[in-house]
């Protein structure tokens, strides 16, 4: 066999196994891509119990989440009304299932979303809808309230999720579960003994402006949540995404008619 066609033999070797080996690993991917879903969802049940003091990760084995995770009803809210979303408006926007809606993802996307003038959360936009976790009582009242943030930490997103008590002001627990920030400095908004210094904070004052704050290390007032030494620009984005998703343009408007029982029609509050 002559040299020429030993290269194109061996050239033609390749490209098959390179093709049978694609071929095999896509059909692994999509084998696994609803066990991965699966494991995702699940994830964040773990973490949406976390927030609201119903699993330890340190006691708790992952067999009792969906047991507890099933006390929570999961709905999505309009940003801009303050109220559950309706059918309509959730087919109009082409949303899909509330459990794997990404309210992070709809910040940046041009028709779930509506530009930001001053963008200090660093979220890309307002999302039109977001979701919202609630377990209630035997009454059919709101025991706690499960709602999640997120915006620009240092190096990246910070994902959380802030727990409220049933008089939707009281701070009953927070959990960030996802971030890039520094280790050993930033990191540290993950630690329990930081993350229990915002619990039973007022998110507001009588008067309904805002009181929960988180601020630079030392500088804490009443009510606020001092922050950690040596992260400092972690600590602001923080308490910028806190300030953003507890305002007007995030859950304010949806808080305020949920306590004025006007969260299904929409009328303010």
């Amino acid at each position: 066999m002559s040299a020429k066609n030993s290269n194109a033999s061996t050239i033609v070797t390749a490209l098959v196994l390179c093709l049978v080996c694609s071929v095999l690993v896509s059909a692994v991917a999509v084998g696994l891509k609803s066990k991965q879903q699966d494991n995702a969802r699940q994830d964040l049940n773990k973490n949406i119990l976390i927030a609201a003091g119903k699993f330890n990760p340190q006691t708790d084995s992952t067999s009792v989440i969906a047991e507890r995770f099933a006390s929570f009803d999961v709905r999505y809210i309009n940003l801009e009304t303050g109220a559950y979303a309706t059918d309509e408006e959730i087919a109009a926007a082409g949303l899909g299932d509330v459990n794997s809606y990404d309210v992070a993802k709809a910040a940046r996307t041009p028709n779930l979303s509506t530009p930001l003038e001053n963008d200090t959360a660093g979220i890309g936009g307002k999302p039109k809808f977001s979701k919202v976790y609630l377990a209630k009582g035997a009454d059919g009242n709101v025991e706690e309230l499960v709602l999640p943030i997120h915006g620009a930490g240092l190096w990246g997103q910070i994902y959380g999720l802030l727990t409220l008590d049933k008089d939707l002001n009281t701070i009953k627990g927070v959990n960030f579960y996802q971030h890039k920030e520094t280790p050993g400095l930033g990191s540290r908004i993950t630690d329990e003994p930081w993350r229990a210094l915002w619990v039973d904070k007022q998110l507001y004052n009588e008067d309904g402006s805002m009181k929960m704050a988180v601020t630079k290390a030392g500088t804490a007032k009443e009510g606020q949540v001092d922050g950690i030494s040596g992260a400092t620009l972690t600590i602001r984005g923080v308490n910028n995404l806190l300030q953003f998703w507890m305002g007007e343009n995030g859950y304010k408007p949806f808080l305020d008619n949920l306590k004025a029982n006007k969260a299904d029609s929409g009328q303010g509050a």
